[in-house]
């Protein structure tokens, strides 16, 4: 086909009506085809995503891209920064010659510039503190971090219900463990009476995964403040959103922690966030790198409940956009939710490799400019196969994109940069402080030590009752019940006849007799 129809076909594809972001440049035939630009509309962007690709493709360059002119479209974001890269963002690029030549093959000029960033941390890392209360996590995500079997989660079901009834707070994995503790002690006869019993095997196996969660620092994340994911939200002085970088360097090796705080945040931003219906742009957008981690092993039920959460999310004005290696490391319910797709190239050195890039091709429309499964391998860097949703919902024709380069810096910034960020942070001033409030620890922590000061008082309580028990013989018959009827019809008795004496008729002294019961 010629090189007019190819042009028109792209250019009418990727026009829109209402705003949208300049990603790059059609490329056909190998060469980038100048000012024949691909845009992605900002309406559609909260119908989710992909951005896909072997390491050192571009990935991580192409989410900086979609971050940082989300942000100069005043619309916020939250990225994960699992290799410590995306720091750059909040600085203006130095700019560079091969900038400048890309750009020029593109036909459209290189406007170096930064965006607002907010840093946060699930550890130690600078930033504000992202924290959530075990109460908020809930039993299923709490029993999924711990990988614990059907038996065990039904346990911490059974616990969860159990501190809710008795106005016991689950805030940190202290007061877990002090539950559990409880439950085997002191408060079993009281939980096994409405409840039944439960194996102390069980419970072992619980203890032993919870003190496993906090040497991969999960007591770090879990207690107060809970993170308002209301913070999320906001937009500077000059109306650009901002850039949230999640900092995970640090928990690379502790996948269940990273996602399961993934699933509580996209649950909570589900819960909190109202019904928006369709708007001209997202009010949020969500990246979540190596997202093959928020996968595996997980069960059929959490599945389920992901796929839900992202069908249903869209309406809240939300974008979820998945960052991985290959698409199959999404699972297929997921990955049918993806209207956008950004797909870097993928390598085949094994057999698995190239029945990879076959499933990788079936996921795009087809196209009569590429053969699909030939160009995956053969993208360079900082090019990409893309197709999108339109304003109207269809998918954009498939094409070859040669992208933009970063506005921003394309490196990390040094640590007197981030320290400078987070010092004049309001975020990091408002969640650096730990809160210690009464919890189920303490709550049962004191009822078990009123039990044992009760176990030390009851022998001389004893001994008190037996020394007041001790009265001379005229107390004991004067408080002997026998004793106080008897003298209570003497002085009946008495009263009637001193009646009699001063002359009352016999219904008076009957009248009299009932008022003189209280002696």
């Amino acid at each position: 086909m010629g090189n007019s129809s190819f042009q028109d076909d792209m250019t009418q594809g990727y026009s829109f009506k209402g705003e949208s972001i300049m990603l790059g440049a059609a490329v056909q035939d190998g060469q980038p085809v100048r000012e024949c630009f691909v845009r992605l509309p900002l309406a559609t962007f909260n119908r989710h995503g992909l951005i896909a690709g072997a390491t050192g493709t571009g990935k991580t360059k192409t989410l900086q891209i979609l971050a940082e002119q989300l942000s100069a479209n005043g619309v916020p974001s939250l990225v994960m920064d699992i290799k410590g890269d995306l720091s750059g963002i909040a600085a203006r690029s130095e700019g560079h010659p091969k900038i400048d030549e890309r750009h020029e093959k593109i036909g459209f000029p290189f406007i170096p510039g930064s965006s607002p960033v907010e840093f946060l941390t699930l550890s130690n890392e600078p930033g504000a503190r992202i924290r959530a209360t075990v109460l908020e996590f809930g039993p299923v995500l709490f029993s999924k971090m711990l990988d614990l079997n059907e038996t065990q989660q039904s346990i911490i079901s059974v616990i969860f219900q159990f501190c809710e009834n008795q106005d016991l707070p689950l805030l940190d994995l202290e007061d877990v463990k002090k539950v559990l503790q409880y439950l085997t002690t002191d408060g079993k006869e009281q939980f096994e009476a409405e409840y039944g019993k439960i194996m102390t095997s069980s419970t072992g196996t619980i203890v032993r995964k919870i003190v496993e969660l906090e040497q991969q620092g999960g007591n770090e994340f879990f207690g107060e403040p809970s993170f308002d994911v209301n913070d999320l939200l906001r937009v500077n002085e000059h109306g650009q959103g901002i850039v949230h970088t999640l900092r995970l360097t640090d928990i690379q090796d502790r996948p269940k922690l990273f996602s399961s705080v993934m699933l509580q945040l996209l649950a909570e931003i589900y819960a909190v966030f109202p019904e928006e219906g369709d708007l001209k742009k997202p009010k949020f957008v969500l990246f979540i790198d190596e997202a093959h981690l928020l996968f595996d092993n997980a069960s059929e039920a959490l599945l389920d409940q992901i796929e839900v959460i992202i069908k249903l999310i869209r309406s809240k004005g939300i974008g979820v956009f998945f960052v991985t290696q290959n698409p199959t490391d999404i699972p297929d319910v997921v990955l049918s939710q993806l209207g956008m797709k950004i797909q870097h190239a993928l390598r085949a050195f094994t057999a698995k490799d190239r029945k990879s890039i076959k499933q990788a091709a079936e996921n795009f429309p087809v196209s009569p400019y590429y053969d699909i499964d030939q160009l995956l391998t053969e993208l360079g860097i900082g090019e990409a196969l893309v197709t999108a949703l339109n304003e109207k919902g269809i998918p954009t024709p498939l094409v070859h994109c040669y992208l933009r380069a970063p506005q921003s810096r394309m490196d990390i910034l040094t640590p007197a940069e981030i320290k400078s960020i987070t010092k004049a942070s309001t975020l990091t001033e408002k969640y650096s402080e730990d809160i210690d409030r009464e919890s189920a620890h303490e709550i049962l922590t004191a009822k078990i030590e009123d039990a044992k000061e009760e176990s030390h008082r009851a022998p001389i309580e004893r001994q008190r009752k037996r020394a007041r028990q001790e009265k001379s013989t005229m107390e004991k018959v004067l408080s002997n019940t026998t004793t106080r009827q008897i003298g209570r019809t003497v002085a009946r008795e008495l009263t009637r006849g001193l009646l009699g004496v001063l002359g009352v008729s016999t219904v008076k002294r009957r009248r009299s007799s009932k008022k003189t019961t209280w002696f």
